[in-house]
């Protein structure tokens, strides 16, 4: 598939698979939109953190998880992340959910596209635009405090140039 956006990394978070997948853009509907993913991943444009896989495994879709079996070399393991990801953690402490009972992807997402000078996808929205946030940081609120480029999977269909 040919990209209208340029050969930029896109570092996508696990609610942005969920959307696609699950909630709003479902593959028996959107067809096209698997066969442009399937070029991103094939160019090795579209990646995410391990930890992503690892919340994808506990909360996806059956049909989610198979796909992110079946495209498993997406998936950077967190050894090449961990490190960045801790600095972005300590930096934004309020970036943890309190109530996460495992390791979030969060950072890890950020720090991916920081290493490939890539960009965001997620649908999180910033903490200002949300009725009683949990925490003071989202992902979107890093990002722009850290100079990182943060789009929705919209924003990539956008992006991309794709009309589906």
């Amino acid at each position: 598939m040919p990209s209208g956006g340029g050969e930029v990394v896109y570092s996508v978070d696990t609610n942005a698979f969920m959307d696609w997948q699950a909630r709003y853009y479902p593959t028996d509907v959107f067809k096209s939109l698997v066969a442009h993913m399937a070029g991103l991943v094939q160019a090795s444009r579209l990646q995410a953190a391990a930890l992503v896989q690892e919340e994808i495994d506990a909360v996806g879709t059956p049909e989610l998880v198979e796909w992110a079996r079946t495209n498993a070399g997406i998936f950077v393991p967190t050894k090449a992340l961990i490190a960045g990801a801790l600095t972005i953690q300590g930096q934004f402490p309020g970036l943890r959910d309190p109530k996460a009972e495992h390791e979030e992807a969060d950072a890890y997402v950020i720090e991916l596209a920081r290493l490939r000078d890539g960009i965001v996808v997620t649908q999180e929205t910033p903490a200002a635009e949300k009725n009683r946030p949990r925490r003071t940081h989202f992902i979107p609120d890093v990002c722009r405090e850290l100079g990182v480029p943060c789009i929705s999977l919209l924003g990539l269909m956008r992006r991309e140039k794709w009309a589906l």
